[in-house]
């Protein structure tokens, strides 16, 4: 199975549209979002931290998870990605945070926030 995990923090600050007024306004636009685009993973795994958690309920359907990140998005997108590869998954992670995608290379193809911003409606 092909797996999709967005780094939702760092998606929405790729564009500076007042996201910094709204964080769960930005997150709910963002879901909305990947729900209607066409991508091509089987399962799209957004991941969504402090106040932006507020906007999308942790949920799963599917094709489409949320997952509320306990503490740090960087953590918990780690730990996802590692969890997809060893079921055998095959993982691209969405960031364009350097430090993250050094830490998720090892699971998978690394794609910056850019890529999916032009993917999507």
């Amino acid at each position: 199975m092909s797996v999709l995990i967005v780094d939702g923090a760092n998606v929405v600050g790729a564009r500076p549209d007042g996201w910094w007024k709204d964080r769960a306004g930005a997150a709910a636009r963002l879901y909305d979002a990947l729900c209607a685009a066409h991508l091509e993973a089987e399962t799209v795994i957004l991941v969504l931290e402090g106040q932006a958690k507020s906007g999308v309920p942790a949920t799963r359907t599917p094709g489409m998870r949320v997952v509320h990140a306990p503490k740090d998005g960087d953590s918990t997108i780690v730990a996802q990605a590692r969890a997809a590869h060893d079921r055998g998954d095959r993982v691209t992670v969405v960031t364009s945070d350097r430090a993250l995608a050094a830490n998720v290379s090892a699971y998978g193809d690394v794609r910056p926030s850019s890529w999916l911003l032009g993917r999507l409606p």
